[in-house]
């Protein structure tokens, strides 16, 4: 795999562009992304990393938009970014002690899990915003909890962030879309970096892939169809659940 086909790479572009432009509507792109590299033969060490390593673009481009605009003050939000960043490089240590085998039978039933709670979970708008829990349970305690699944799989964790910043934090939409974009990107960065001392990023493929990410983001970002996300969400749900199932009896 340290010299993949040149059809597997325009292949993996592909499915990263079609889960950056996913995961800016929708979110969950990281349902796409995994899946896809575990069926093009990657070991689910090399897997978690490479998704790692490509996945950080998106969510730090999104950071940085949003710093820029005035909607993250990193001064303040850095302390529960730290906690995010150090449970997500607990988390992938974690994924590294593990036995191949555990990860790889592991892996489709993670996958589905999180793909029906991508079908179950109600929609940010929804909620009621009441603050539940104070800035330090939440930053110290919640975040890291998301931060070490981040690290040790990852599918799904911004949705994660997401919902505890809104339904626990109180925090208003936009607030919390900002600050799950920066726990995010601290998580990614946490898991990318325990992976590749680890040596399990495929780099070429990660570099491929990132730029994808990159495209399919801007794409998603941009598109103002309306019911574009309602249209989503079943399409990534059920290209997720067709690939998990393909990876269990394969």
């Amino acid at each position: 795999m340290d010299n993949p086909e040149p059809w597997l790479l325009l292949a993996l572009f592909g499915v990263a562009f079609f889960a950056g432009a996913v995961d800016a509507i929708a979110g969950g792109g990281g349902l796409i992304v995994m899946p896809a590299l575990l069926l093009a033969g990657l070991p689910p060490l090399q897997a978690l990393g490479t998704n790692k390593f490509q996945g950080l673009f998106g969510t730090g481009a999104a950071t940085v938009s949003f710093a820029r605009s005035g909607y993250l003050d990193l001064g303040r939000q850095w302390p529960s970014a730290l906690a995010s960043f150090a449970a997500s490089v607990a988390g992938a240590m974690v994924a590294a002690l593990l036995p191949s085998e555990w990860l790889a039978a592991a892996m489709p039933l993670v996958l589905i899990g999180i793909a029906i709670y991508f079908v179950l979970k109600p929609e940010a708008d929804d909620l009621e915003r009441r603050q539940l829990v104070g800035p330090a349970a939440l930053g110290f305690a919640i975040v890291p909890m998301i931060g070490f699944y981040d690290g040790i799989f990852g599918p799904g964790a911004g949705s994660l962030f997401m919902l505890a910043l809104v339904a626990l934090g109180g925090m208003k939409i936009l607030q919390a879309t900002a600050r799950t974009k920066l726990l995010n990107f601290a998580s990614n960065v946490g898991g990318f970096v325990s992976y590749a001392l680890l040596g399990a990023v495929i780099w070429k493929i990660g570099l491929i892939m990132a730029v994808g990410q990159i495209a399919g983001g801007t794409l998603g970002a941009r598109l103002a169809v309306k019911g574009g996300k309602n249209l989503i969400r079943p399409l990534l749900v059920t290209v997720c659940i067709a690939m998990a199932l393909r990876l269990y009896f394969s």
